[in-house]
């Protein structure tokens, strides 16, 4: 401590100036990388440490020609869709869309081949397939053929024929597949620690060359989707139109965060100068709080764009967490600084301002440390963004202290705050009322306690993981909008790709065994079990079998529309005058479609090259009794058991697994990250107080303070999601503030008199009064997030501002109770 105040009194305190001026220098270097400061979500923001989903989401998607890259407009015009005026309107649209430079192309039933007439044959679908952009189709054969297709229906046009979609493709340059490729090469060598040095000097330029280019490539993206936005504006009045898929879920998102970044970060600022200014009524104690608190923001997004380290869905809240937490820290000095005002009215402002650093230091000093050790904890969840923001908050939490410690006494040094009548005031605090109640009613804390415990723990128990996507968004955003118009008429939103490997060749296989040994013709014959194996999909019994996997997919409650080769072979029934394909037939399907169709019917279904066959689910995304584990669980228990495909064999990809996937470790997760806290917080307890009775009576509010916000996520039914996941660990990590600065005021309060209960009395009234300005400000700034349109960021603010409350109300009720009933600085004079 003596070092401590020899650095003040000799450097800092004498020349708090030129601390200033240097520290601008610091603000200025980080401002240099500010225009580095970037925002992300992908989908690489948004999956599991290590997952390998989304690495095998790409490849199927690059395996089977297709992508999930193009927008989805539904249009369900006012008058009837299937007339010449509401075909030519629609027309129209499309070729506003299709003429933007972005669009590779469209798809419509406008463009898609039309299956009516009577001609048509297996020999002739060359000639005889037309459209209603190249050929006179009248509307109501177009109508009829469109319905009767097995392709259309719940795609690109509604059962009722009242709603239709265009999918505006935003083909992925092939550049972006090259670097992403180049980067998780070399990223996969220096995992593996078989990178040299210049292999790492390629990875950090690989990194920074696909970061560059997927920043161009989403600024291209987001101009693209303003100018379709200004499109679909202009036919508003003549339809009702909705836009989706997952462009603009990404474009919005990040719209989302900006949104909450600057607009959340600027209302919990102001937020937090009403309070100020009504707590303490000095111009000071508003502008050197909200000084530090912004100097925070300043260093921590500088660094930020230094690191080249993106902002996710989940860490956007760090600008209001800093802000807090900043706070948090200059209100504890500022209430003792005016504690020693009042005490000392005739002192020097630079002889209180050194008793405030060094009375404060190692309170604060602890505090940080446990908090930190709070947000640290997150980086054992797993996923990656909740690992991203355990760090980030680490990392500003030790610059927080920091600028707290140095900037606040420079600048109270320069503006030393003048006494006012709320400082000399002998009036007793209002915080003096908790300990009245501790004190008469000390029994009902404790059982009321124990009663809040319990109800906590049976709300735990009752929590879940599952939710929908579209719960993260209100009802008013497009993004909601949207999904529910695509879930209801389109054939759902959410993608999920069901991969099935072909059978190994038997052992008895060779490459010139005679395929008609065994009397049995594959060609024209359904030859069962007794097939002979061919290194082709294109067989009657494997065709059969896919078409049981297609008919069960699609039997599915949670499924809409689900497209395979079974799609493609129903048409090309369609096509033969409604016979199904015999063995021969089915042989020659490859030849049988066109060379323009075969991207439509074959390739996004079947791999020959790879021996794949793939399943296109759309997942109904508002369906309330959506349960995406025990779905996918399902299905891969009836491939394997129900239609006999090794586990091997089954994959599954696509958005909806990694979201699973992130959704089904939340739990465990969540467990993790409280369990170290916990353990953690037991640790620096025992360090900090040398006491096991402290520690215990220490962590019992602030395990009270997180089991409140999950039990009551519990009872009223809200899962765990990306955000609330690390409520309850921030929680721990924030209330532990108000108890490791009651327990060091009481331990030198205790001292004076040896009386537990007057010492309680004294702490109420001094330390109570920071514990509850800083839950206040807390919760006042927390409340601002209520106005976000992401939904979990709403419940992270409610969430947070009630953990607060809570934790407050067991610092200032149950924290005291225990300490003086247990007694653990030993007993008083009088017993």
């Amino acid at each position: 401590m003596d070092r401590f105040r020899a650095l003040y009194d000799r450097l800092i305190l004498p020349n708090p100036a030129w601390v200033l001026v240097v520290f601008g220098l610091l603000l200025a270097l980080a401002a240099v990388k500010f225009g580095q400061f970037r925002l992300d979500a992908s989908a690489e923001s948004l999956v599991l440490e290590n997952d390998r989903s989304l690495e095998q989401y790409r490849a199927v998607n690059r395996r089977f020609t297709t992508s999930d890259d193009f927008l989805i407009v539904t249009y369900s015009p006012r008058d009837e869709l299937f007339s010449e005026p509401g075909l030519a309107d629609l027309r129209a649209l499309r070729d506003e869309l299709q003429a933007l430079e972005a669009v590779g192309s469209t798809n419509s039933i406008l463009n898609v081949p039309l299956l009516h007439s009577e001609a048509l044959t297996l020999d002739t679908v060359d000639t005889e397939i037309k459209t209603l952009d190249q050929d006179e189709v009248p509307p109501d054969t177009a109508r009829q053929a469109l319905l009767d297709n097995p392709l259309y229906p719940n795609l690109l046009i509604s059962e009722d024929a009242r709603t239709t979609a265009i999918q505006v493709n935003l083909p992925t340059p092939e550049r972006y597949f090259e670097l992403l490729g180049e980067r998780n090469r070399l990223r996969d060598k220096a995992a593996a620690g078989e990178a040299s040095d210049a292999e790492l000097a390629q990875l950090e330029t690989a990194s920074d060359a696909f970061i560059r280019y997927t920043e161009r490539l989403g600024e291209e993206r987001d101009a693209t989707i303003d100018t379709v936005r200004a499109i679909l504006e202009q036919y508003r009045d003549r339809a009702e139109i909705h836009l989706g898929g997952v462009p603009m879920i990404v474009s919005d998102m990040i719209r989302f965060i900006q949104n909450d970044l600057s607009t959340f970060g600027l209302g919990v600022l102001v937020f937090l100068v009403l309070t100020l200014a009504i707590i303490f009524r000095q111009w000071r104690w508003v502008l050197i709080p909200m000084l530090c608190c912004g100097f925070t923001v300043w260093m921590m997004v500088g660094f930020l764009g230094w690191a080249k380290w993106p902002v996710t869905v989940i860490s956007a809240n760090f600008v209001a967490l800093l802000l807090i937490m900043t706070l948090s820290l200059t209100i504890h000095l500022i209430v003792r600084y005016r504690e020693f005002q009042h005490d000392q009215p005739d002192a020097e402002p630079r002889a209180i301002l050194s008793q405030t650093l060094m009375a404060m230091i190692k309170p604060c000093f602890y505090m940080a440390i446990t908090t930190m050790v709070a947000f640290g904890s997150l980086t054992f969840s797993g996923i990656r963004p909740v690992i991203d923001f355990g760090w980030m908050m680490t990392l500003g939490l030790t610059v927080a202290f920091l600028i707290t410690f140095l900037v606040f006494p420079c600048l109270i040094a320069l503006l030393p705050p003048p006494l006012d009548a709320r400082v000399t005031s002998d009036r007793v605090p209002f915080t003096d009322a908790f300990a009245r109640f501790t004190e008469r009613f000390g029994t009902t804390v404790l059982v009321a306690s124990a009663i809040i415990a319990v109800l906590c723990a049976v709300g735990v128990s009752r929590l879940t993981v599952e939710n929908s996507f579209i719960d993260y968004f209100k009802d008013s955003t497009e993004i909601h909008q949207g999904m529910i118009t695509i879930d209801d008429r389109l054939g759902g939103t959410t993608p999920l790709d069901v991969v099935i490997t072909d059978d190994p060749a038997p052992e008895s296989a060779t490459g010139d065994s005679d395929p008609f040994a065994s009397g049995c013709d594959p060609f024209l014959d359904d030859c069962g079990e007794a097939e002979t194996y061919r290194d082709t999909w294109y067989t009657y019994q494997k065709m059969r079998k896919l078409g049981q996997v297609h008919a069960y997919l699609d039997s599915l409650p949670e499924t809409g529309k689900v497209l395979s080769i079974d799609t493609t072979l129903d048409i090309l029934a369609q096509i033969n005058q409604g016979e199904r394909l015999d063995a021969l037939e089915l042989a020659f399907v490859p030849a049988a479609v066109p060379d323009d169709l075969q991207d439509v019917l074959l390739t996004p279904y079947i791999s020959e090259e790879h021996d794949q066959a793939r399943f296109s689910v759309r997942i109904l995304e508002t369906m309330p009794e959506l349960r995406r584990e025990a779905l996918l669980n399902r299905i891969h228990e009836h491939l394997t058991t129900e239609l006999g495909y090794e586990p091997d064999q089954v994959l599954f990809t696509g958005m909806t697994v990694m979201y699973n996937n992130m959704l089904q470790s939340l739990f465990d997760s969540q467990i993790k990250t409280i369990g170290v806290v916990f353990l953690a917080i037991m640790a620096m307890f025992l360090l900090l107080f040398r006491s096991l009775k402290l520690a215990l009576i220490g962590i019992a509010p602030n395990v009270i303070a997180a089991g409140s916000v999950l039990g009551l996520m519990g009872w009223l039914g809200i899962p765990l999601d990306m955000m609330t996941i690390t409520v309850a660990a921030i929680t721990v990590g924030i209330a532990v503030d108000d108890t490791i600065h009651y327990i060091h005021r009481f331990k030198t309060e205790f001292s004076k008199d040896r009386d537990y209960l007057a010492t309680m009395h004294r702490c109420h009234r001094s330390i109570g009064q920071a514990m509850f300005y800083t839950s206040l400000t807390i919760v006042a700034g927390f409340s601002i997030l209520v106005l976000s349109n992401f939904i979990p960021t709403i419940y992270f603010g409610l969430f947070t501002g009630f953990a607060m409350f809570m934790a407050l109300l067991g610092a200032l009720t149950l924290l005291p109770r225990l300490i003086v009933m247990i007694k653990p600085f030993g007993p008083t004079d009088t017993d």
